[in-house]
């Protein structure tokens, strides 16, 4: 199980970091193995911040991230390589994270010299061969050609099928559908839906609500760095809550309707969570309140108003 307990990250801005930038506070939640759970805001929110703390690219302030109860941040060493044989990701632009003066092949050699340095050879061509077909592709089509010449969904593979070289159990996948067509988008799709048969757990970052809807088991709602709403996905989208949520799914254009035609999200005159998780908010353990069961919706009252019936109970979140 990957854990995030209360994580949180913070920036110094400024010319001499007197400022500060609060991009995630108190991120709580969890991925298991064969699971998508879709990580859903506007751009700015902090979802790829989250991301790049799960994969240790950049550290927490507070709060902690596990991996089966154990804190990533105090990894070292042997441990910390073994941690990314089980937790890899596949970031947006495929381009970039490819060196271009170099083949394919050599991001696969780079990945050998770090974790497969006691395989044979023909037992290392043999795995890269096994990877690639898992993901749709033939070694001798894509391999011994430079990054420019192969197409932005064939980069992503490439990408996906070095993360499955390792054991790997968690995919952060940020984005990687967005800079793709149409046609390739679901290609893609349908691979991860393969990844989580086999027993993956993704987290999969978008601002896109339709690809979250079509992949994903559970969806967090992340606000300005706070996860204001989470649930199963069809819950969330079949009966958003937070008002946050209502705008994201009332902005979606839909195909039978004109521009100017559909309806607009509104806002409510008040929070009706926020009495019954005040006391919460009092200690500075982050509370939501769950609506329906294994939905929970955070107040609203930190950016504007919220809507729904005061029937709900509280439970903390940590």
């Amino acid at each position: 199980m990957l854990t995030l307990e209360r994580a949180s990250k913070t920036y110094r801005v400024g010319a001499f970091g007197g400022g500060r930038l609060v991009a995630v506070r108190d991120a709580d939640f969890s991925i298991a193995q064969g699971e998508v759970v879709s990580l859903i805001g506007e751009s700015g929110s902090g979802k790829s911040t989250i991301g790049r703390m799960i994969l240790r690219l950049i550290s927490v302030n507070g709060g902690r991230i596990t991996l089966d109860g154990d804190d990533i941040a105090a990894l070292r060493g042997p441990a910390l390589r073994a941690y990314y044989r089980v937790v890899q990701g596949v970031f947006q632009d495929p381009f970039s994270s490819f060196n271009p003066i170099f083949k394919v092949d050599h991001a696969f050699s780079l990945l050998r010299g770090l974790h497969g340095g006691g395989l044979a050879d023909e037992a290392w061509r043999l795995r890269v061969d096994e990877a690639l077909a898992s993901v749709g592709l033939e070694g001798g089509q894509v391999l011994h050609k430079y990054p420019h010449q192969l197409s932005g969904g064939q980069l992503q593979r490439v990408l996906i099928a070095r993360a499955l070289l390792l054991d790997t159990r968690f995919l952060v996948a940020d984005e990687i559908i967005s800079m793709l067509d149409a046609s390739t988008r679901i290609d893609v799709l349908n691979l991860l839906g393969d990844l989580k048969a086999r027993g993956l757990g993704i987290l999969f970052i978008t601002h896109d609500l339709s690809l979250a809807n079509y992949i994903s088991e559970r969806a967090i709602i992340l606000r300005r760095g706070r996860v204001v709403e989470s649930g199963p996905t069809r819950a969330v989208f079949e009966n958003p809550l937070h008002p946050y949520t209502q705008q994201l799914l009332g902005a979606v254009p839909r195909l039978h309707e004109k521009w100017g035609t559909g309806p607009r999200s509104g806002k409510a005159d008040a929070c009706c969570y926020h009495d019954a998780i005040t006391t919460t908010h009092e200690t500075g353990l982050p509370a939501m309140v769950e609506a329906e069961p294994g939905h929970f919706v955070g107040c609203a009252n930190l950016y504007g108003v919220c809507p729904g019936d005061t029937g709900a109970v509280v439970r903390a979140t940590a």
